[in-house]
């Protein structure tokens, strides 16, 4: 039997942080920020939060949307800023959710990570009738910020999303996608202190080495080549066009991005929901939060076609097709 989506949760942080408060960080203008991202808002977790924290009324909302209260098989948490180098947060959020035993990991493909969990999610689930996973994104990007850096802070921010995926019938569910990475641009992104590499030490930090930095020119030049030909692929894959597709769930890496592509794929904007302007690039949470907004803007019908595509530091790619149940 195929899987699809029996129910979402979605969790932002409380605190606003606007343009004007990035811009005094930044050296930089709220105008240039909203110019250039088309961000006007993101979110930041108070002191002391942890990444598990930030998942959990996410999978609790999306534990209490499903059908029966059946508990989960599989635990799935993607993110790229675990609570701890180990174990993994998903062992942590399975305590703090109460769960009993299950299978329990993380997934990082930075801001693809969720449909890369989405993704494994399915696979596992198969060849077991009846059986469901949790798959949660969640990233805190306000704890490796440079905050000098006008180009990654005005940018991202935090939150998390998740899905309960379990078996639906035939001819609805997910359909297929595609992941790649290559490797050879991981540069592109990325935060270099902390593992094996390059230990956290006081030089590192001196360095400003356990920050995050970005390639926004060359990460933009990958997101928007990788997005058209993946997006093409998949929709060759299943015999359907654009115009079969009726929401389009995109990671929000910048509103600016999302814009130029759907342009340039020609993509209508009535079908792709922004939530970049208000919460800003929560890397893998980044898919389920616009899921949980197209839903909450508009609730999803049985048999509408979604697809869905994200692009990550790694450099990665993921696109999922999904009908609606």
């Amino acid at each position: 039997m195929p899987t699809g989506v029996l129910s979402i949760g979605a969790h932002v942080p409380e605190r606003v942080v606007d343009n004007r408060t990035v811009a005094d960080w930044s050296g930089t203008t709220p105008d240039w920020i909203a110019e250039r991202t088309g961000v006007m808002e993101r979110r930041y977790a108070e002191p002391g939060t942890a990444t598990s924290d930030l998942a959990l009324p996410a999978a609790r909302e999306a534990l209490a949307g499903a059908p029966d209260g059946r508990p989960p098989a599989a635990l799935l948490v993607a993110t790229c800023t675990p609570d701890v180098p180990q174990p993994s947060t998903a062992a942590i959020l399975q305590a703090k959710l109460g769960l009993p035993t299950l299978a329990a990991f993380d997934v990082n493909a930075v801001c693809s990570g969720f449909l890369y969990g989405l993704t494994v999610a399915d696979a596992l689930l198969r060849d077991r009738p009846g059986e469901r996973a949790l798959v949660v994104g969640a990233d805190m990007f306000s704890g490796i910020m440079n905050r000098t850096d006008r180009r990654t802070v005005s940018l991202f921010g935090d939150g998390a999303g998740a899905v309960v995926l379990g078996h639906v019938p035939d001819g609805y569910g997910v359909h297929g996608g595609h992941l790649v990475a290559d490797g050879e641009l991981h540069r592109y992104v990325g935060v270099d202190a902390g593992g094996t590499a390059l230990p956290l030490d006081d030089a590192a930090r001196e360095a400003g080495a356990h920050l995050f930095h970005m390639d926004g020119r060359r990460v933009r030049d990958y997101a928007m080549s990788t997005l058209h030909k993946l997006v093409g692929q998949t929709l060759d894959d299943a015999g359907l066009g654009l115009a079969d597709i009726d929401r389009f769930v995109l990671h929000q890496a910048n509103t600016r991005l999302l814009t130029a592509f759907a342009d340039e794929a020609g993509i209508d904007p009535a079908r792709m929901t922004l939530t970049a302007p208000r919460l800003g690039n929560t890397a893998a949470a980044s898919v389920p939060l616009t899921l949980a907004a197209t839903h909450a803007e508009r609730p999803l019908e049985r048999g509408e076609r979604l697809l869905f595509a994200a692009v990550g530091g790694g450099m990665t790619a993921a696109t999922t097709l999904m009908t609606w149940y």
